[in-house]
């Protein structure tokens, strides 16, 4: 952490004031500036009155992710074609708190690590090992070839995501884009598609809501085996 801007008001919120004493303890330069001032600096609409500078998240090479991590097999989490901060954001999140060992993003026709997605991600990056890659049809053929499984999420497929045949093996989960979800290469690539069963009337579940479903899926087939 390079720096921390805050609310000059600090003193009347007790978690800023908080944040401002950990910067006092671990030597973290602070300035405090109006809220005016904060509003101009600040790359999200809603900063909650503390902005901190810290150093780029670097990415690991996608190689890396193929290996067993502290102990656990390879639990990986793909996006292909995500767009929206929000979205990915929130799906960093549900990864870290289900022991996710690692995320494969694309470098191109992406959304990328903005301020917006850090901020839903709520400290998830900080603890993630998050790899970028050229291709993800490349990287999952990839990982296959390594014994990581790819399995798809997609609303259309007949078979449910309880059903993963391998669940607690080496897996690789394939998300895609909002709307149009799997790209047809990407679909092709993975060993096995599974959807989400639904039953109310909404066509499909948004796609950090689903990646949550199938995490959590996962997590409780590891756990139980």
């Amino acid at each position: 952490m390079r720096e921390v801007l805050i609310s000059e008001d600090v003193h009347e919120s007790a978690i800023l004031a908080e944040i401002a004493d950990l910067c006092v303890d671990r030597r973290v330069e602070m300035r405090e500036l109006t809220r005016r001032r904060l509003d101009e600096k600040a790359l999200t609409e809603s900063h909650q009155g503390v902005i901190a500078t810290a150093e780029s998240i670097a990415p690991v090479p996608f190689e890396s992710l193929l290996a067993p991590h502290r102990g656990e097999a390879p639990f990986l989490v793909a996006l292909d074609g995500v767009t929206d901060p929000g979205n990915l954001g929130a799906i960093l999140r549900s990864a870290e708190v289900a022991g996710a060992t690692g995320v494969v993003l694309p470098r191109h026709r992406a959304v990328r690590l903005t301020p917006a997605a850090v901020k839903a991600a709520a400290g998830a990056v900080e603890h993630l090992r998050i790899a970028l890659v050229g291709g993800l049809p490349a990287a999952i053929t990839e990982a296959n070839e390594a014994g990581v499984w790819p399995v798809g999420l997609d609303g259309g497929s007949r078979h449910s995501v309880y059903d993963m045949a391998v669940a607690d093996q080496p897996i690789m989960l394939v998300l895609g884009a909002e709307g149009r979800g799997l790209s047809q290469l990407v679909h092709r690539r993975c060993e096995q598609v599974v959807s989400i069963p639904q039953r109310g009337r909404v066509q499909s579940l948004n796609v950090s809501a689903a990646a949550a479903v199938a995490l959590y899926e996962v997590r409780r087939r590891r756990d139980v085996a």
